[in-house]
């Protein structure tokens, strides 16, 4: 059986001597496992097409999920990362939330192409690093089912606040005068920042501007967000911030 598709290379793994487990996230079938056989080889024709953070077309052979390359073409490499270790590491990082938010066999287009969105802003550098990742983060866990609610005070109702607090066991917000402690503290400029990112659309969800010290709230609200929903550590994270990759 073959499968036509295209997918992004979100991780990669050796496999004996040539070859290589690759785990795509594709945008017919969602997450899957694939071997790469001589990939390893300087000669081989699928390298350049199979490499991690590369978009590329795939034709697949396989049945029952146990799926070989058979033809490769990559559509993307993002250059853009491939001379900047701190980009790079950012970009791994984008790909192993991704591989955290989908599953085997399940198409998850939005999440696949908000994934790209972000490597594309991020290659091109025109978008400040730490902006791309808090978008990201943000829309990532509208699109996983963990959208906040970020229209109005969910104790008073009130829309226009100076200051609030996200509860990310509730995804509810709340204003400085129903509740003054606990939650994550956000400023005006950063309640609409999230309000922006949650709504705009997909091929915008990058275009908006903060000052460095809302920026950096921003991050530490989305990013704090995310790994409350998500439960879960990553390792590219731990290793971003070692590298302290600057706005």
């Amino acid at each position: 059986m073959f499968l036509t598709t295209r997918g992004l290379v979100l991780r990669e793994a050796k496999y004996k001597e040539t070859d290589k487990i690759l785990t795509l996230l594709t945008e017919t079938d969602g997450k899957l496992t694939v071997k790469a056989r001589g990939v390893a080889r300087a000669r081989s024709k699928i390298s350049a097409a199979s490499q991690l953070l590369t978009f590329s077309d795939f034709t697949l052979f396989g049945s029952r999920g146990r799926w070989t390359i058979n033809e490769a073409e990559s559509v993307e490499q993002f250059r853009g990362l491939r001379g900047d270790i701190g980009l790079l590491a950012m970009g791994s990082y984008i790909a192993e939330v991704l591989e955290s938010v989908s599953e085997e066999g399940v198409p998850e287009p939005e999440i696949l192409q908000l994934g790209l969105n972000a490597l594309y802003a991020l290659a091109s550098r025109n978008y400040s690093p730490k902006l791309v990742k808090a978008a990201f983060e943000l829309r990532l866990m509208c699109l996983a089912g963990y959208r906040p609610e970020l229209g109005e005070c969910a104790g008073c109702g009130r829309v226009d606040m100076d200051s609030a607090r996200l509860f990310p066991e509730h995804g509810e917000l709340y204003c400085g005068g129903c509740r003054s402690v606990g939650g994550l503290a956000a400023s005006r400029p950063v309640i609409d920042a999230m309000r922006y990112i949650v709504s705009a659309d997909a091929r915008r969800v990058f275009a908006f501007k903060l000052p460095p010290e809302s920026l950096d709230e921003l991050a530490a609200v989305t990013e704090a967000y995310m790994l409350y929903e998500l439960d879960r550590s990553f390792g590219s994270l731990d290793y971003l911030k070692k590298l302290r990759i600057k706005p």
